[in-house]
C-alpha cells in the first residue's frame, strides 16, 4: 500500500512538472523574451596571449614584476590584496632586502594596537604582513568611490570567466557610449534610449551591466615607468597587471601543472603495467579455452 501511494505521489509530481514545462515552452514560443541592452551590447573578453597559457606555460617573472608595479602605483589606492603577503613577492624574483624595502615604503600602513595604551594605531608593514586594505571599512570605501566598494583583487581572475583576458579587456575596454555600435551595427542609444550611462558611472561593454563606478585606471602611455626598459603603453600595462593578478589567484600554477603532468605519466605507466600483467596472468587460460 505504501509503495502504491509513493508511486501515485511521484506520478503526480512528474505530471505537474511536465505540465509546467509545456506551459513554459508555449509561453516562450508565443511571447519570446525581449532583448536586453546587456544581451545585445555586452562583449566577451578579448583574446590575449600569455606565457602561462597552455599545460606547459610558465610565468614570466619580469612581466609579473611589471604588473606588480602597475598594481602598486595605480590599483592599490582603491583595491586590496588581502590574501597576499609581502613575503610572497619572493616568487616574483625579489630578494629579502627588496621585500623589506617594499613593505616599509608601502603607502598604506598596517593597522596595529599600541601595546602601552591599547589604542588603535598603524605601523610600517613587514614582510610577514598581508597587503593592508586601502580603506578602514566598507563604509569608508563606498564613501570614497561613488557609493561602490572596490572589490579585493586577490582572486579576481579565478572569480571571472577567462580571468586574465577579462581583467585586460575591462581595463582597456572603456568607450564613449555616444555612437557606440555592436557587431550587428546597431547603435546602443538608438536601440535602447533609456540605457544611457548614469551620472558618475562609466560605460564599458566588457562589464556585466555595461556601467561601472571605476573610472579608467590607465589613461595614458607612460603612466608607470618600467625599470626593465619595456615601453609602458596602456595595452602593455593592462597585460602586465592582468598577469600579476593571475599570479595572486594561482601562485602555485606551475607546481600544479607539473604535478598533473607527473600524475598523467604515472597513470600511463601503471596502465601499461596492469595490461601486461593481465596478459601474463590470463595467457594460459586463453590457450586452455
Amino acid at each position: 500500500m505504501v509503495r502504491i501511494g509513493a508511486f501515485l505521489v511521484g506520478l503526480f509530481f512528474a505530471g505537474w512538472l511536465l505540465i509546467s514545462f509545456l506551459v513554459g515552452a508555449y509561453a516562450f514560443v508565443t511571447e519570446p523574451p525581449q532583448p536586453t541592452v546587456e544581451h545585445e551590447f555586452h562583449l566577451n573578453p578579448k583574446h590575449v596571449a600569455y606565457s602561462f597559457d597552455g599545460p606547459f606555460g610558465k610565468y614570466d617573472q619580469r612581466q609579473l614584476q611589471r604588473g606588480f608595479q602597475v598594481f602598486k602605483e595605480v590599483c592599490s589606492a582603491c583595491h586590496s590584496l588581502k590574501f597576499v603577503a609581502f613575503r610572497d613577492l619572493a616568487a616574483l624574483g625579489y630578494n629579502e632586502p627588496e621585500i623589506k624595502a617594499i613593505a616599509k615604503q608601502w603607502a598604506i600602513k598596517t593597522p596595529d594596537v599600541d601595546p602601552k595604551t591599547g589604542e588603535m594605531s598603524t605601523r610600517d608593514p613587514v614582510p610577514a604582513d598581508y597587503f593592508p586594505k586601502p580603506f578602514a571599512n566598507n563604509v569608508a570605501a563606498a564613501a570614497a568611490n561613488n557609493n561602490a566598494i572596490p572589490p579585493d583583487l586577490s582572486l579576481m581572475t579565478k572569480a571571472r570567466h577567462h580571468g586574465s583576458a577579462y581583467i585586460y579587456s575591462l581595463i582597456t575596454g572603456y568607450r564613449d557610449q555616444q555612437g557606440y555600435k555592436n557587431a550587428k551595427g546597431e547603435e546602443l542609444l538608438k536601440a535602447f534610449p533609456d540605457a544611457k550611462t548614469p551620472e558618475g558611472l562609466h560605460f564599458n561593454p566588457y562589464f556585466a551591466n555595461l556601467n561601472l563606478a571605476m573610472a579608467p585606471p590607465l589613461t595614458a602611455d607612460g603612466q608607470v615607468t618600467y625599470g626593465d626598459g619595456t615601453k609602458p603603453t596602456v595595452d602593455q600595462m593592462a597585460k602586465d597587471v592582468a598577469a600579476f593578478l593571475t599570479w595572486t589567484a594561482e601562485p602555485k600554477l606551475e607546481n600544479r601543472r607539473r604535478a598533473g603532468l607527473a600524475t598523467i605519466i604515472f597513470l600511463l605507466i601503471a596502465t601499461g603495467l596492469a595490461y601486461m600483467a593481465y596478459q601474463n596472468i590470463w595467457a594460459d587460460k586463453k590457450k586452455a579455452a
